[in-house]
């Protein structure tokens, strides 16, 4: 499953959530934490319910973030999950600091759902950046996800165009989730405007390594499915690579090459990746 775009649309708003599974966006995340005004909570959540069990496949990979857990997180997951025929596929659990969260989150997940529902672990402060490696081995995460808002306020960094700040928080969020074997997902750009912007900072984070970004306008999708869709040259090398290793493998071989480089697994499973956005995109 490719997950390029991670499209936020706010719980209580059920127009604007049928417009979110219609972008286009790899995954629409209905969001009952920081879209809601925490009174119109318990509203929300009926309003994400009943959208939920009215949605019909195919439809893009749908995630609820909730409310951190110790704060009303465990009646969002009663209620989304527990409560709902169709639970989402996976919740985004906010600010999180320690792997004891999400086992927390993911004991609630077994005991409500009647289906695999993955966790996505929001790392979005001083701690969860320390606690990254652990948070993304927990059992059940099968993404964890970087917030850039909270997190510069919580270290009191000055907040530049570059970005600089954030840096370190965002490459040890990226190895985190490549050591655990999970996607990682970069944060929002929060101004819709500038979408020259957006792509810039898509395509950095993808050199970093991150597998896609989170969204908070339908505009912001396209942009991000093409920093993190290959081009031409690009496919035409992974599609090599894998022709490759399919000779080397009928051959008994371990190891080929390809336009001169030595090729090694590493670079099989980026090829892989590459051809999966390439299919995901609808080039190949």
């Amino acid at each position: 499953m490719v997950r390029r775009s991670l499209l936020y649309c706010p719980g209580d708003d059920r127009e604007m959530m049928e417009t979110a599974v219609e972008t286009g966006a790899d995954a629409v995340i209905f969001d009952l934490e920081d879209a809601v005004a925490p009174d119109e909570t318990a509203g929300a959540r009926g309003t994400v319910r009943a959208m939920l069990d009215a949605l019909e496949e195919p439809d893009p990979h749908v995630s609820v973030r909730i409310n951190p857990y110790g704060r009303s997180g465990e009646a969002d997951v009663e209620a989304v999950v527990g409560e709902a025929d169709a639970p989402p596929e996976s919740v985004v659990l906010p600010k999180v600091e320690s792997p004891e969260t999400v086992d927390a989150l993911v004991e609630d997940l077994e005991r409500l759902a009647g289906e695999p529902v993955g966790v996505v672990p929001l790392i979005e402060t001083a701690a969860g950046v320390v606690a990254a490696e652990a948070i993304a081995a927990a059992a059940g995460v099968d993404a964890v996800a970087f917030g850039d808002q909270d997190f510069t306020a919580d270290v009191g960094a000055t907040v530049t165009d570059e970005k600089t700040e954030s840096l370190y928080a965002r490459e040890r969020v990226v190895v985190a989730a490549a050591a655990a074997g999970v996607d990682a997902f970069d944060t929002v750009h929060t101004d819709v405007r500038d979408l020259d912007g957006l792509r810039e900072q898509a395509e950095f984070v993808g050199e970093l390594g991150f597998d896609g970004k989170l969204a908070i306008h339908p505009d912001q999708v396209p942009v991000i499915h093409g920093a993190f869709t290959p081009d031409e040259e690009e496919l035409e090398w992974a599609e090599r690579v894998l022709a490759g290793q399919e000779r080397a493998s009928e051959e008994g071989a371990g190891a080929f090459t390809v336009d001169g480089q030595m090729i090694d697994p590493p670079l099989v499973e980026r090829a892989r990746t590459l051809v999966e956005r390439a299919e995901a995109a609808g080039i190949r």
